[in-house]
């Protein structure tokens, strides 16, 4: 039977949804509290400049043809996309550099330049990656995480020990190069929590990233959303932008309205894909699942300090993903999740779009995004960002080789403050709920409220965890479950 649903923000877990219970029949509207859609992955102009303010990395493209291929679909009817070579870079100590290639065969050679027998240790452990990628995707994260059950399949059971072992064991016993060792570790990175703290199974992540390879969708990320709302559009779903929620009425312990601007609308079913935190803020103490200690004791992923900057020349030695691993990943790694702070020699992330997609900036000129993972939660002020800016702009500099500072003709910042601001993020966070042992599949917050009947969640803080991958699924799953009620 078609119901009236309303769903809370217009990320990809939202749009997903919206996109798959509008299939079905039912009247959609989705009620975005900024003035533009995307959620974490808006776009904006400045300048000549187009600038992606989150998601960079175009990985896992199966899941996206997937999403699409459900509508009759593909990616390609809605935007053109490039495979990467390289996909990245990864900037060590002195400015050496290791380019990751677009094929395992480019790979192979790195790692066996790298360390005696390389290659040799590289292929057992992708082909691991590979079979467990393989489970995840076919068996474990398209499950609506309501059972410990659904874990349980006759090719997962063989990977049990791969649960209670840890990526970070896995790559220490298996490769001697620190080099190697880091970028081994850094695809779970995606993941929210330390590769110490995130089960072996997760090395699949690997795989997404060396077998499956990393993409640029032309025109830059966001235009995977453009293609999500012209999909979501014309399946009839209807989009509100500058819609602020102030509540979400219950009656008899079910959902029945939304606040919305001050004026209160009835629907049959309510769906958030905002911060489940907030979202939870917008009902009465009564029909909260989740306590404030529930949320205080969660692992979070982190947040970011990201500057998007305008450059009036073009720069060199760089490629448009760029790693900068030249200071200790650990005791970073420590300042984010062991003791929150602000980190004294922070690892940092560039991309420049303009480098292989000229349209994202003015001809003879260089868009750039930069990103410090840093601990959710922490004090964010403009003096930190200019001390911070100011430090990787410096061993930018240097690292490269080059002077860009004063070819700087735009430069914005965004950090815990406007996390929380723009998206009502639990703590400023950037990428929702660590998918560490304790916080993986059923043990995650739920997609259906336990409290509150026709009341449901999806996005990075529920099933299947985080990323834009996860989020695609989460809301197909949420939708199924829709469906079934």
């Amino acid at each position: 039977m078609s119901k009236s649903i309303a769903i809370i923000g217009s990320g990809f877990s939202s749009l997903a949804a919206a996109c798959y219970l509008a299939q079905n029949g039912n009247t959609v509207e989705i009620f975005e509290k900024n003035d533009s859609l995307g959620g974490r992955a808006r776009r904006f102009k400045e300048k000549g400049f187009t600038f992606d303010m989150g998601p960079s990395w175009y990985w896992m493209p199966d899941v996206f043809e997937r999403f699409f291929a459900d509508f009759g679909k593909k990616p390609s009817d809605f935007y053109e996309l490039d495979k990467l070579d390289p996909g990245y870079q990864v900037i060590f100590e002195g400015g050496e550099t290791i380019e990751i290639g677009d094929s395992l065969d480019k790979i192979y050679k790195i790692f066996d330049k790298e360390e005696e027998n390389g290659a040799k240790k590289l292929k057992k452990f992708i082909d691991n990656a590979r079979d467990n990628y393989d489970i995840a995707i076919k068996d474990l994260v398209y499950k609506p995480g309501v059972s410990p059950l659904e874990l349980v399949t006759p090719k997962t059971i063989t990977k049990l020990g791969e649960f209670f072992s840890t990526v970070d064991k896995d790559v220490e016993k298996e490769f001697k190069s620190e080099k190697l060792k880091q970028i081994l570790k850094f695809p779970v990175l995606f993941l929210g929590a330390k590769p110490s703290e995130t089960p072996s199974f997760y090395n699949f992540m690997n795989y997404a990233d060396f077998g499956l390879g990393t993409w640029h969708p032309k025109g830059g990320f966001h235009e995977v959303i453009a293609a999500m709302v012209k999909l979501a559009k014309s399946l009839g779903v209807k989009v509100n932008t500058n819609a602020n929620i102030d509540k979400i009425e219950v009656k008899n312990n079910t959902a029945t309205a939304l606040e919305v601007n001050g004026e209160t609308l009835n629907f049959d079913t309510i769906l958030s894909g905002a911060d489940y935190h907030h979202t939870e803020t917008l009902l009465d103490q009564k029909h909260r699942q989740y306590s404030e200690a529930y949320w205080n004791k969660k692992v979070f992923a982190p947040s970011s300090l990201l500057f998007y900057i305008g450059f009036d020349k073009k720069l060199k030695n760089i490629k448009h993903h760029n790693l900068f691993f030249d200071v200790d990943f650990n005791e970073h790694a420590k300042d984010i999740y062991t003791t929150p702070k602000w980190p004294d020699e922070p690892l940092f992330y560039a991309n420049f779009t303009s480098i292989t997609d000229p349209s994202t900036a003015p001809e003879g000129h260089e868009n750039g995004f930069f990103l410090v993972p840093i601990a959710p939660g922490i004090e964010d002020t403009e003096e930190l960002r200019g001390e911070y800016f100011n430090k990787i702009m410096t061993r930018f500099e240097s690292l490269t080789e080059q002077s860009v500072q004063k070819n700087i003709i735009f430069k914005r910042s965004f950090c815990v403050n406007d996390f929380v601001e723009d998206y009502n993020s639990y703590k400023g966070n950037a990428y929702g709920m660590a998918n560490t042992l304790l916080q993986t599949a059923f043990l995650r917050p739920k997609l259906k409220s336990k409290k509150v009947n026709n009341l449901y969640f999806t996005g990075q803080l529920t099933v299947p965890g985080p990323g834009v991958p996860p989020a695609l699924i989460s809301g197909k799953l949420v939708s199924e479950l829709i469906e079934k009620n």
